[in-house]
């Protein structure tokens, strides 16, 4: 069975659905379009850790869940824990939850700003390319 062919690499100069033959930017529309999605995204990876983090807590410390969601929420924002953790399970989830929670921070911030850089390094090549 022979494999497709991308239509995207056969043609060596091929342009994207939204980038013209001009090499103009992508409209505002598209722009603002694919920061409502990487905002959903970041926000849907900050929320299933969020609820990672309750269940764990809940589960595991005997906490309510509004301590849970407090304790959770403090380390996913990067300030800290709010109580002490006192079985042996429950230091070993909260330690990993703390590391785990770091990598979300980045993660979700990187996703928030993909976007932009995009667009900055799309315009920063249009400017140089228009100076040749």
């Amino acid at each position: 069975m022979g494999a497709r062919a991308d239509p995207m690499r056969t043609a060596p100069n091929a342009r994207g659905p939204t980038q013209s033959a001009g090499g103009a930017l992508a409209s505002r529309t598209v722009f603002y379009s694919r920061i409502r999605r990487a905002s959903t995204f970041a926000l849907a990876l900050v929320a299933v850790t969020l609820a990672i983090g309750m269940v764990g807590y809940h589960v595991l410390e005997r906490m309510t869940w509004l301590d849970a969601f407090h304790q959770s929420a403090l380390l996913l924002s990067g300030v800290g824990s709010a109580v002490e953790v006192m079985s042996p399970g429950g230091k070993v989830f909260d330690g990993i939850y703390a590391l785990f929670c770091g990598v979300i921070l980045l993660a979700a911030t990187g996703l928030m700003f993909t976007p932009i850089i995009h667009r900055l390094l799309h315009r920063f090549h249009l400017e140089d390319a228009r100076d040749r």
